[in-house]
């Protein structure tokens, strides 16, 4: 499970957010196989939004561009607004991230790899678990400031 110790700790409860079927079950997949829970996949911001105010996940990997257009910027201001959830964009559309990343922790450029995946969500594990600084690993790109 996972590359780090973080993950061997605890699994992460995460929404997936993706309009992309094929993506969504890939990544649905690859949280499995890492031992992670998948709480819900949302492709559109209300439902994304929905979803997380109803299943309270610890990490939401959302996508920028959804099937209602860039909305992923609203689903991320909305679901950081509770402290309990962390959110990691995973777009290929990176430039249309605000500056202030609408909350969010940082972003995977897609197309991403498994391993910078695993090593994301056991960077969020241990920031998560405020074991010291983890290391920000290769392939995330951590939000200024």
């Amino acid at each position: 499970m996972g590359t780090g110790n973080a993950a061997a700790d605890m699994a992460l409860r995460i929404l997936v957010v993706e309009d992309e079927a094929l993506i969504a079950l890939e990544l649905e997949c690859l949280l499995d196989d890492l031992g992670h829970v998948t709480v819900g996949v949302a492709g559109n911001a209300a439902e994304a939004i929905a979803l997380g105010r109803s299943t309270a996940p610890d990490v939401a990997l959302v996508d920028v561009h959804l099937v209602d257009g860039p909305t992923g910027i609203e689903v991320a201001r909305a679901l950081s607004e509770d402290q309990r959830i962390t959110v990691v964009f995973m777009t290929a559309n990176a430039k249309r991230i605000p500056r202030d990343f609408a909350g969010a922790i940082g972003v995977i450029a897609k197309p991403y790899s498994e391993r910078v995946v695993a090593s994301t969500l056991d960077y969020v594990a241990d920031r998560r678990a405020g074991r010291g600084q983890p290391v920000c690993p290769d392939g995330f790109v951590p939000a200024p400031g």
